[in-house]
């Protein structure tokens, strides 16, 4: 089977005096227009129960140029304007469809400053990419090689709150390819102590992240808060803190994506627990721990992953007792305080807690694949059914 996958390219780059301050417009009138359209579509659909669609909001944008107060959005190039109209449509899309939120406006402090291109508004020759309304090349540190005749059909911009400036190609890549099959199958149970815990017993350790830059971290934003607002001093802290998280973002970034594609290299099913972080991070003794962990951005990995090279990622409910559960003989324990690391069942078998867990949990992922119950994870597959909490069907009269 024949799997054409687009897959976005992401580079550094050191853009001149006259290129920032170009792209620093784009930004600017990338955030005016969307947030204006979105004010025109919320203002018609509350006054008039009238839905704009993105062909409404394009022609806006067309009178909207001809205006003198918003004139100088013809400064910059068309295409991220009307980019920005067609996320705006997706957004709303999602919110229709409830897979998210109502679409909220941009902030000029807090929203991600990028602006999208597609073909027409750049040129990609012999290693140089240009883009409109730029008369020289971004100087691009290629740090890994594009996909031999790569074509990329849109090509994102961004700086992050660090200052530091990316762009992102997206083309296909001929090189996903599915793997040979290999049949293994593994478990795997999160944790705070261990980061990971697979049924084959092997523990990855928790590398803490924030940990190790916490006393640098907490030093700026002291810095940062003895600042007076609006202040070049503070600007200047400012991105000092925001190099700090930046640091730590990168290094667990790049454990992440290591540590997945060794699972989905290493295996053909990958089993996980459905776990609902949003609400464990209400856990306010917790809440540092998880978020540093990252297992909605573990996860999210794993998928993509396992998509591209043809594994199977099985996720098992998140009531499923793995914990509490005696792997040998299926008996359920009534407590296991997470103090409780290790434990002896009735049967006299002593288990490790996390390495039983990741062993029911793989148990409960190949009765999936046996029986054909669907996985849980609301963001793959809404609505499906769970693969331990299944109910008769009642049957119709």
């Amino acid at each position: 089977m024949t799997i054409h996958v687009k897959r976005a390219f992401k580079y550094r780059f050191c853009p001149t005096d006259a290129q920032a301050a170009e792209l620093s417009r784009t930004f600017g009138c990338v955030r005016k227009v969307y947030n204006m359209a979105l004010a025109a579509r919320t203002e018609a659909w509350v006054t008039r129960q009238e839905r704009v669609n993105y062909n409404a909001t394009s022609a806006m944008l067309t009178a909207w140029k001809k205006t003198g107060e918003l004139a100088y959005l013809n400064e910059v190039s068309s295409v991220p304007l009307q980019q920005t109209l067609r996320h705006l449509q997706t957004a709303f899309t999602h919110f229709f469809g409830k897979r998210a939120k109502y679409p909220r406006f941009k902030s000029r402090k807090k929203s991600r400053r990028s602006a999208e291109y597609t073909t027409s508004a750049f040129r990609f020759r012999d290693g140089a990419l240009t883009l409109a309304k730029m008369t020289e090349p971004l100087a691009v540190v290629w740090s890994r090689p594009l996909p031999e005749g790569a074509k990329p059909s849109t090509v994102t911009v961004s700086q992050d709150a660090a200052g530091r400036w990316f762009v992102s190609l997206l083309c296909d890549d001929p090189g996903v390819k599915p793997l040979p099959e290999n049949g293994n199958a593994v478990g795997i149970d999160v944790g705070l102590e261990h980061l990971l815990t697979l049924s084959t017993g092997e523990k990855i350790a928790n590398p803490r992240h924030e940990r190790r830059d916490r006393a640098a971290l907490a030093k700026a934003q002291r810095c940062l808060a003895k600042k007076e607002k609006g202040s070049a001093n503070r600007a200047r802290v400012r991105l000092k803190v925001a190099k700090v998280h930046a640091r730590i973002a990168d290094r667990r970034r790049d454990m992440l994506h290591k540590l997945t594609t060794r699972l989905v290299r290493e295996n053909q099913t990958v089993v996980i627990e459905d776990l609902t972080v949003r609400n464990m991070v209400k856990n306010h003794r917790l809440a540092r721990a998880i978020s540093d962990a990252a297992w909605s951005e573990f996860r999210s990995m794993l998928e993509y992953k396992a998509q591209w090279y043809g594994r199977e990622v099985i996720a098992v409910d998140r009531w499923f007792p793995s914990s509490k559960l005696c792997s040998a003989c299926g008996t359920l324990q009534d407590r296991m305080p997470l103090n409780v690391r290790a434990w002896t069942c009735g049967c006299g078998i002593t288990h490790d807690r996390d390495v039983n867990a990741a062993h029911n949990l793989l148990a409960a992922g190949l009765a999936v694949t046996v029986c054909g119950a669907g996985v849980r994870p609301q963001r793959s597959t809404p609505g499906g059914r769970s693969a331990t909490k299944q109910k008769p069907s009642r049957r119709e009269p």
